[in-house]
């Protein structure tokens, strides 16, 4: 099957504001897209103005400075996906945060993506 993946956010920015999207398709799925997942600005950032990374997750990360005032960000893209559900581990079990090990405590940590006061709520 085929899936539609895309988005627009619109950001107002007081003054120049460098800005860190991680909003590509996974790098595990890359060779499942259709065509490009190109993130698209309004004003428009020049691709010479843009960075790209991968980070430690395997995410495509992309850096600009966004210009004082509105800008908005946007992609579209398709992916092709079996349709499959993620695979079942038998072996997985629920275990107690206190004991968790260590490595995987940084993917509890607050975002500030994430008003994590409010998610008790």
């Amino acid at each position: 099957m085929q899936i539609r993946v895309g988005f627009e956010m619109i950001y107002e920015c007081p003054q120049s504001t460098p800005m860190i999207f991680t909003l590509h398709v996974h790098s595990s799925r890359v060779s499942d897209l259709i065509g490009r997942d190109d993130l698209k600005f309004d004003p428009p950032v020049p691709p010479v103005s843009r960075k790209a990374y991968r980070d430690g997750f395997g995410n495509w990360c992309t850096r600009i400075v966004a210009p004082a005032g509105r800008t908005t960000v946007s992609a579209d893209a398709m992916v092709n996906d079996s349709g499959r559900a993620d695979l079942i581990s038998p072996e997985a079990r629920q275990v107690a945060v206190q004991d968790l090990p260590e490595e995987t405590l940084v993917y509890l940590l607050g975002s500030r993506y994430c008003e994590t006061d409010r998610l008790a709520d």
